[in-house]
């Protein structure tokens, strides 16, 4: 299965991530709010770092093995 995720930016926006995951926007921010998936505000956009993403991932693969 591929993710896509686009791989020439360090770092991604909600509606990328929610579209990776096949999240809803809530979901998204409630991984924020809760430090399960870091992320920064540059201006009024938050960006979510392409290697946080790539982690939540790995630890929710890890947790269903």
């Amino acid at each position: 299965m591929t993710i896509s995720v686009p791989t020439s930016h360090t770092a991604v926006t909600v509606p990328e991530v929610m579209a990776a995951l096949k999240y809803s926007r809530s979901k998204v921010y409630d991984l924020i709010r809760s430090g399960a998936l870091p992320s920064y505000t540059e201006g009024r956009a938050r960006r979510i770092p392409l290697d946080a993403l790539r982690t939540y991932m790995n630890d929710r693969l890890e947790e269903a093995a």
